[in-house]
């Protein structure tokens, strides 16, 4: 064994500097790639790497055997086990750097190649391992990016997402939510009040002014977060029930107003009673302005997701959007019953034809070409609504189609997917109510399903 042991250093020192050379001339990059395609769970386009490289048999041997415990050793390791099962042949035994052969007898040589090989499976059996942990561990993580225009909705799917997959809301959640359902239910009705000199629109009864005044009066002292006293909760009860009011909330698409005021004014006196405390529900409803970026994290399947909710107003978005290239779906949120409003930010654009732009330039951006998009076309409660009594022609002039829901659902879904530019990407559409924990369970269930299909796909196991 002295004998064997000393030939196998000499050959091994004299391997170990040829290999060394050539690596630094030609082949550190290529196993680099190599092992990132493997690392990415590509193990197909690693195989077809290795037939790009027209690299010899005999080199590829020395690169597995030869390089210690480095993580290439374990790339090329996989990459030659899987080309010697398509036709490439093996090194021989003598396989070696040149000026490495020669080196002792063949005994020694045999004896010092074994030694040497075995000590070589042994650490590629080991990197394997690791590389297999390390993609199984990667497969698991899901990157979830949520986008759309401002009040598509964004916020409420996030607020499910803590419903459905986390403990819910807690204690201090719901004390913390009462001023905001103040806040939006006072603010709601004022919009109302605002708008009506500008549509021409008169108090059915003309002592409904000083209510109003007294309305108006809590927003200038900034006291919309706080209980409502009984004087103001009359008062803000005998606006909504007048005739005027409501002829002009029944035009709230002609002005800005939260899709929740009807659900909150409507309730006044569950909201106004001493001991209120928010529901769910309530919490779903209140309407809070995204600034910066949220980020929820939960389980679900055995996978764990990082969700992300940007802000949707048009502040540069093509300053930030390469910062999400690696998500692993987008869900782009549309509220389908904004087609006949404009935005907030613009007052000359429709709601709609910004949210079929915006989902243009993320569905075709450079960043996501490899990215699965979930369109959610959400508020069908309030679109099966308003479809009846206002024409989808606002929004699209060639519309011809009947004014209910289900044809005019499909000719907005059949809009948006008309922006794909990809003959490979597709497009996944749900129709979604964000404030039905039910729907949107459903729905997840279903977005995830398709992940998990994606994943098992890009990997070839599907």
């Amino acid at each position: 064994m002295g004998c064997a042991s000393s030939a196998e250093e000499r050959a091994a020192i004299a391997r170990s500097k040829q290999i060394e050379k050539n690596l630094k001339e030609d082949g550190i990059q290529a196993a680099k790639d190599i092992k990132l395609l493997l690392l990415a769970n590509e193990f197909h386009l690693a195989k077809k790497f290795f037939h790009a490289l027209g690299t010899t048999g005999k080199q590829i041997g020395i690169l597995n055997l030869q390089i210690g415990g480095s993580g290439l050793a374990g790339a090329a390791g996989r990459v030659w086990s899987a080309c010697r099962g398509s036709g490439e042949s093996a090194p021989g035994s003598g396989v070696g750097a040149a000026g490495g052969q020669g080196t002792g007898t063949a005994a020694d040589m045999g004896c010092a190649q074994s030694a040497e090989e075995r000590a070589a499976a042994a650490r590629s059996r080991q990197i394997e391992r690791n590389l297999k942990e390390d993609g199984i561990q990667a497969s698991k993580d899901i990157k979830l990016l949520l986008l759309g225009a401002g009040e598509s909705g964004k916020s409420t799917i996030v607020k499910q997402m803590k419903i459905i997959h986390e403990s819910g809301f807690t204690n201090e959640d719901f004390k913390q939510y009462r001023p905001v359902v103040y806040s939006n239910t006072i603010q709601s009705l004022v919009a109302i009040l605002r708008a009506m000199p500008n549509l021409g629109i008169t108090y059915g009864n003309k002592d409904r002014e000083s209510d109003g005044k007294m309305v108006f009066d809590v927003i200038q002292r900034m006291e919309d977060t706080e209980p409502f006293s009984e004087e103001l909760l009359a008062a803000m009860k005998r606006l909504w029930a007048d005739a005027g009011v409501q002829e002009c909330f029944g035009r709230s698409n002609e002005y800005q107003l939260n899709d929740s005021a009807k659900y909150f004014l409507d309730d006044l006196d569950r909201l106004g009673a001493r001991d209120y405390q928010p529901t769910e529900q309530d919490i779903l409803r209140t309407r809070v302005k995204t600034t910066g970026i949220v980020e929820v994290h939960f389980s679900f399947k055995n996978l764990n997701f990082k969700l992300f909710d940007v802000g949707g107003q048009r502040s540069e978005r093509k300053k930030w959007i390469h910062c999400f290239e690696d998500v692993t779906a987008i869900i782009f949120c549309v509220a389908m019953s904004e087609y006949d409003q404009v935005l907030h930010e613009d007052e000359t654009t429709n709601r709609m034809q910004e949210s079929l732009k915006l989902f243009d330039s993320i569905c075709n951006n450079k960043w996501f070409t490899d990215t699965s998009i979930i369109l959610f076309l959400n508020k069908k409660d309030l679109f099966e609504e308003k479809i009846r009594k206002s024409p989808l022609t606002i929004c699209f002039p060639e519309y011809t189609g009947a004014q209910e829901y289900g044809e005019a659902a499909a000719y907005i879904q059949a809009q948006f997917e008309a922006k794909n530019k990809s003959t490979t990407k597709e497009i996944y559409c749900h129709m979604t109510c964000a404030t039905d924990t039910n729907n949107i369970q459903f729905v997840f269930d279903a977005v995830t399903d398709v992940i998990i299909a994606n994943n098992l796909r890009g990997c070839g196991l599907y």
